[in-house]
């Protein structure tokens, strides 16, 4: 939200500079992203001085050019080529000096240098108004008043304006704060609290009277739960045009562009106030009436925007006597607004129930100025006062007579909120006392009324436009920001306890997953769960039926929860390869949403791997990260948390071309494998890619089963003896680490195969496996003969159940 300092200025006369007004106001938790400068003719007319032309003759090489003389109150004239048609001797021009920036219409700078123009020496520029960002016209040079004096900088001339506007991060409790006036009325609070005692200044409405009763438009508010109160007055007699340049300024500051003077009215109000209102052109009203309800499902409605669109039942329409004419609290519509030729008008000035102007914004994606202060709720006591306030601003810009009485429909007063603060609660929310009377002054600052005092505490009632101030612990917040919480103590002992506990905490093992994966080069994703209905075509075990879906998606690529974590990785994926990044590791912790018979969600761990395991280096090969890469840091990953002896068993899963899971029992713990190209090819992406689905749910279920076993380490040697096995090709290294483990089951501490040889010098139908066996006693040293006795064991058993040879 954007704030003029100078609009600031004029409710709170404040001689505090920008930067320091600035920091007061995020000590008081409306916190300043930036502050901008803002001048109404940009560079302010920095360089640009009155001249009189004292000469002016034909260019001697140019039909169109002429040469001048112009003095601009320095030691000498300028000699000026000037291309203008109506330049002549005598006028008092502007000019640009050597070394002024002028800027085009687009913004772009460009500096007044010394230069020749077919010959002549050329020293400034007689300027048009465009080229001063004054105007559109470049018919000719601006002709000034006789009577300015030479060398007036033209700043002084002209009605330029200097601002500084801050951008307000504004959380969305703070509907109070949405408007120039509560802006001010929060930092007028500030402000005593560093014994600066200002006044507020309200504009004033006593001079609104109705002249005649001579266009009366009846209301009718046929829907008052959505529309609590609705006032509306008529204006006759207008004249619409351009606004003032005061007015436009104000606008532009913050970031509008003009419109036109009723227009521009009820947009200052807006801004100024922070109630919306809306100008529908009388003579387009059938019927001389307005009627406020809802309408039937499908109804079609044109907006401002020239979008039709198709009316929800529960859309709050503002109506004539035969059709809609607006989206109550969110957008006009195209056949009721003003226009040029517009002289009577119907100014309505509402509150609208918040929680449906919010569903009807979001319903048709509108996020209009007016939708933003309706669904966080605006001030309901202001909305006569604004509609007076906002007549007389377009009676002063744009004439016209008050033709109605004010019509107000307010049935339900909605009243102020009555709170009892404790002072004992306030020391204990705060941390430390703060002064009675301190509170008590604070609160009154805030337009908190203190009903009465005792020893204990306050009765208070906060007004109804503090919609965010309704218990007790909000009115200690607001105590303690205004306070300043920088004015805090704070203790310099720590206090904590430890406890121990045996129960598994989720939080704490995707601790320990997630440093193991990063200590492997892993990085870890977030993703939206959020994603679109597409991806479901992708695979045949995802259907569209058991879509999670939204109600009111923000736009197609975020209308379900996604059924698989895949899809979010791939994205991830090719939106770094896009970038050149093609060598990567990710995982990512998260939930998918299913709805079967009734709605579910289950938690997942997946990890994608694509590219080369490193980066290219001199003095290590590039090695892909493969099927085997893959399923080793699976492995190692599930051993970590203690699972070990995961069996791996083929999988059918049309994600994959390629697929394992890993188990533990009958519990299925992972499925992974390499994606098919198909999906790949929906992504652009055009390398391999492995992608593994862990179910956390299941890993939780089997480790928080699980005792931690623990070995102590022995202080006895290890042995490590090697088989060259021949097998048939089929045969895998599962088979033999079956094998080998079963007929060694003391001793044998590891098997591993290091070397897979297929080809030449075997016979057909063969292969030959390299496999390392680690043999130790943890209670004394192996001798030969153990050891001996040991692998002649195994090599029995692969002869016996395998029909291998050793080579």
């Amino acid at each position: 939200m954007k704030i003029s300092y100078n609009w600031l200025k004029q409710f709170i006369n404040t001689d505090w500079s920008a930067e320091k007004t600035g920091e007061l106001l995020t000590d008081l938790g409306l916190e300043i992203e930036g502050i901008e400068t803002f001048q109404s003719v940009k560079g302010g007319l920095e360089g640009i001085v009155v001249g009189e032309v004292l000469t002016c003759e034909k260019h001697p090489n140019a039909d169109k050019l002429k040469v001048t003389t112009v003095d601009v109150g320095g030691e000498s004239p300028l000699h000026i080529v000037c291309g203008a048609p109506n330049v002549a001797k005598g006028q008092k021009v502007p000019v640009a000096t050597i070394g002024t920036t002028l800027y085009t219409p687009e913004g772009e700078a460009w500096k007044i240098k010394k230069g020749k123009i077919r010959g002549e020496e050329s020293h400034g520029m007689i300027c048009a108004e465009d080229e001063l960002g004054l105007g559109s016209s470049h018919d000719g040079i601006m002709v000034l008043d006789d009577a300015l004096k030479v060398g007036t900088p033209a700043a002084d001339i002209f009605d330029v304006e200097n601002d500084h506007v801050f951008e307000i991060g504004l959380t969305p409790n703070r509907a109070d704060a949405m408007s120039h006036f509560g802006v001010a009325r929060d930092l007028k609070a500030g402000l005593l609290q560093h014994e600066t005692n200002l006044e507020l200044i309200t504009p004033s409405v006593s001079a609104f009277h109705t002249d005649n009763r001579m266009l009366k438009i009846d209301v009718d508010v046929q829907d008052k739960e959505r529309a609590p109160r609705y006032c509306g007055v008529t204006i006759s007699g207008l004249k619409v045009e351009e606004s003032p340049t005061w007015l436009q300024n104000r606008l532009k500051a913050i970031g509008l562009s003009p419109i036109n003077n009723i227009v521009d009215a009820t947009n200052y109000v807006l801004h100024e106030l922070g109630q919306p209102l809306h100008a529908f052109d009388a003579r387009k009203i059938s019927g001389n009436k307005v009627v406020v309800k809802t309408l039937k499902a499908g109804t079609k409605f044109i907006t401002l925007d020239e979008v039709e669109r198709e009316l929800h039942e529960d859309d709050l329409m503002i109506c004539d006597a035969e059709k809609p004419m607006c989206i109550a609290g969110v957008f006009g519509g195209i056949h009721s607004g003003v226009t040029e030729e517009t002289t009577n008008i119907f100014l309505e000035s509402a509150y609208f129930d918040p929680v449906s102007v919010r569903k009807t914004a979001k319903r048709h994606g509108l996020n209009t100025d007016a939708s933003f202060r309706f669904e966080r709720g605006i001030d309901p006591n202001i909305t006569e006062y604004a509609l007076k306030r906002c007549a007389l601003l377009i009676q002063e810009l744009a004439g016209g007579e008050i033709t109605s009485d004010v019509i107000d429909m307010y049935p339900n007063k909605i009243e102020d909120f009555q709170v009892r603060l404790s002072f004992e609660n306030a020391k204990k929310l705060i941390g430390e006392e703060i002064p009675r009377e301190t509170i008590k002054g604070i609160l009154t600052s805030l337009d908190i009324k203190v009903n009465n005092v005792t020893e204990t505490g306050l009765g208070l009632t906060v007004p109804a436009y503090r919609n965010d101030v309704q218990r007790e612990a909000d009115v200690i917040e607001e105590v303690l920001r205004v306070y300043g919480y920088n004015n805090i103590n704070t203790t310099e002992k720590l206090n904590a306890s430890i406890s121990y506990s045996t129960k598994i905490e989720d939080h704490n093992i995707q601790n320990v997953v997630g440093n193991q994966l990063a200590a492997q080069g892993f990085n870890e994703i977030l993703s939206n769960s959020l994603t679109t209905p597409d991806y479901i075509e992708l695979t045949e075990s995802l259907k569209a039926e058991h879509n999670v879906t939204m109600l009111n998606p923000l736009s197609n690529d975020l209308a379900i929860l996604r059924q698989s974590m895949l899809y979010s990785g791939l994205e991830a994926i090719s939106h770094n390869i896009n970038r050149k990044q093609q060598d990567l590791k990710l995982f990512e912790f998260g939930k998918t949403y299913h709805n079967y018979e009734k709605r579910e969600e289950y938690k997942h761990l997946s990890l994608l791997v694509t590219g080369n395991r490193a980066s290219e280096s001199w003095y290590d090969a590039t090695k892909k990260g493969d099927f085997f890469y893959f399923k080793g840091i699976l492995i190692a990953l599930l051993e970590r948390l203690g699972i070990n002896n995961a069996k791996a068993s083929p999988i059918k899963n049309d994600q994959f071309s390629e697929g394992l899971s890993l188990g533990f029992g009958k519990i299925r713990l992972v499925e992974f494998g390499l994606v098919k190209k198909s999906i790949l090819k929906a992504f652009d992406i055009d390398q391999e890619v492995l992608y593994a689905d862990i179910n956390w749910d299941n890993v939780i279920k089997v480790i928080s089963g699980k005792p931690v076993k623990v070995d102590e380490i022995s202080k006895y040697p290890e042995v490590r003896r090697d088989f060259a096995l021949l097998l048939d090709d089929n045969t895998s290294f599962e088979e033999i680490y079956t094998i080998a483990k079963q007929t060694e089951k003391q001793l044998l501490k590891d098997v591993n195969l290091f070397d897979v040889y297929q080809g030449k010098n075997l016979p057909k139908g063969k292969k030959s496996y390299a496999v390392s066996f680690i043999i130790q006693d943890e209670s004394k040293t192996l001798t030969d003969k153990q050891i001996d006795k040991i692998m002649s064991k195994l090599q029995n058993n692969f002869e016996s159940k395998l029909g291998a040879e050793l080579r």
